[in-house]
């Protein structure tokens, strides 16, 4: 969850703004810290150690989120599955090297959910060398996280931004809609539409954010664990959903689905802005698709 933090707090006193904003930070570190696959001391760093051995006792946070994994599994048709983290292990984006097609099945033969074996709070990898890997919505699971605490608290106009991926918990004091500006997926230095919200999250995926170029084919990081190789249809989608642990999912499934995704996010019910192979820009449910776009969620 290497990513910036910024969290934006009006309508209080500076004093109680910042008190709340340090409280909502320490929150996103908590998660980072618990859910990190870099570290040996997390849960998910113990269950990944654990592959192929013994079970691992959860907590119920942790049992939630693999509760959530299971239902994305599922309504994704398998697409979106969190033991695919292992085929970084055949793609290395530093490198720009195509990996050989040995290299992608060895990777793609410790990738599957129906491989994690469950029992209550119990969770065990069932072959040694599998990993879980929260990164397809922990992010966005900490930003929630962390609304919650301040709306708990009695804020009533912000937002939690990280990374981009963010979510909004009220208007501006005037009543105004905070407006978020989504990352142009080839100008890095420039935005493609202007988005406006008042509640809700916001994510994208992409193809621009870890990527190589071969041969004038893009490469990128989300790979498809059927064929173990990356999506090559959309170069971004950007999903409003009433929390950002949903627009994340969304986004990441419907770069998954790649030519389906505009009837996969219209039947979800979820306003999205989606940019095409070719630059072309679109959306859905209301979500205007010009320039500079408007939406109050």
């Amino acid at each position: 969850m290497a990513c910036g933090c910024e969290v934006r707090i009006a309508g209080l006193d500076e004093a109680s703004a910042h008190r709340h904003a340090r409280q909502a930070i320490d929150e996103v570190r908590r998660i980072e810290h618990k859910y990190s696959r870099y570290r040996a001391d997390s849960i998910v760093g113990r269950i990944n150690a654990a592959a192929g051995g013994t079970p691992v006792q959860c907590d119920d946070e942790t049992v939630s989120l693999l509760d959530y994994a299971d239902a994305l599994h599922s309504s994704s048709d398998g697409l979106f599955d969190i033991t695919s983290g292992v085929l970084r292990r055949a793609w290395d984006f530093r490198s720009a090297r195509l990996p050989s097609p040995s290299e992608v099945d060895a990777a793609r033969a410790l990738v599957g959910w129906q491989h994690v074996e469950r029992d209550g709070r119990r969770v065990r990898l069932s072959r040694a060398g599998m990993e879980i890997d929260f990164g397809g919505f922990g992010k966005e699971y900490a930003a929630d996280r962390a609304a919650t605490l301040l709306i708990d608290a009695g804020c009533r106009h912000g937002f939690v931004n990280l990374g981009g991926d963010l979510r909004a918990f009220g208007a501006q004091p005037d009543g105004s809609a905070w407006r978020f500006g989504i990352q142009h997926p080839r100008k890095l230095d420039d935005t493609i539409a202007s988005l406006d919200v008042v509640h809700g999250g916001l994510a994208t995926s992409g193809d621009y954010e870890r990527y190589f170029e071969v041969d004038g084919a893009r490469y990128c990081h989300i790979l498809d664990p059927g064929t173990g190789w990356p999506v090559r249809h959309w170069q971004s989608i950007t999903v409003l959903a009433p929390l950002a642990i949903a627009a994340g999912s969304l986004s990441t499934i419907a770069m998954l689905k790649q030519a389906a995704a505009s009837d996969f996010l219209a039947h979800c019910g979820a306003a999205w802005l989606t940019v095409g192979p070719h630059g072309e820009v679109a959306s859905g449910d209301g979500l205007a698709s010009d320039p500079v776009a408007g939406m109050v969620g």
